[in-house]
Order: C-alpha cells, then sequence, then structure tokens
C-alpha cells in the first residue's frame, strides 16, 4: 500500500527535526501551512517555549486580507512574525519548513520574514 501525500510529509519533517533545533541564540521559525491559513510561530526547543506566534487569522492581519492572494498573506505572516520577533531582540532563527516543499506559500512567508529583518 503506498503513503499519502501527508504521511510522506510527516516522514519529511521527521527527518527535518532530527537536524534542526531551536536554541537560545537562534530560535527554530516552525511553519504549518492549511488549505485556507498559515501559521508562524517561533520556538526555544532548549525550554519548550513558544516566543512568537503569527497567523492569516490575527487581527491586525484579517483587515488586509480581504482581497490578497494566499501567498501575498503568507508574505504578510512572515513580516509580521519578523516584526514580533525583532521586537524581542531575536534577529537570528532556524527556518523548519516542517516537511512542506519550500515553494509557495511557505517560500513566500520566509521571504517576507527576511525583508522585515530576521536572519536565516
Amino acid at each position: 500500500m503506498s503513503a499519502s501525500k501527508e504521511q510522506i510529509r510527516l516522514r519529511r519533517k521527521l527527518s527535518i527535526r532530527h537536524r534542526v533545533s531551536g536554541t537560545e541564540e537562534r530560535p527554530r521559525l516552525t511553519v504549518f501551512r492549511s488549505s485556507k491559513h498559515i501559521y508562524a510561530q517561533v520556538v526555544d526547543d532548549t525550554q519548550s517555549v513558544s516566543l512568537a506566534a503569527a497567523s492569516s487569522l490575527s487581527k491586525e492581519l484579517a483587515k488586509e486580507n480581504a482581497e490578497k492572494t494566499k501567498r501575498e498573506i503568507a508574505e504578510l505572516v512572515g513580516a509580521s512574525i519578523a516584526k514580533a520577533c525583532l521586537a524581542r531582540g531575536i534577529t537570528k532563527v532556524v527556518f523548519d519548513r516542517n516537511g512542506y516543499i519550500y515553494h509557495g506559500r511557505i517560500q513566500a512567508l520566509a521571504d517576507g520574514a527576511r525583508k522585515a529583518g530576521l536572519d536565516f
């Protein structure tokens, strides 16, 4: 029996998580993508603490999302998470694409975060 797309993504996710871990100096920026929305959070894995979070459901982005594409919204979420990180003094992160292919909305979120000042 062949594996589903979700099972393949989860296998890729485990492979990535063996290599990528967030520290206090360089936390992990992780992304989750659903069919309608995109979520990002910055995690310190040594203390198991979420340091910052942003999503397309947040109130400040919900007003802007009316007539934008999902890719444009993902870029705004990237800029929003970068703004939250810079406010906490975090400038460098490790990007965890969570098993998703680095393309489309995942790439747009990463580009938005880079443009807003995060280094990864």
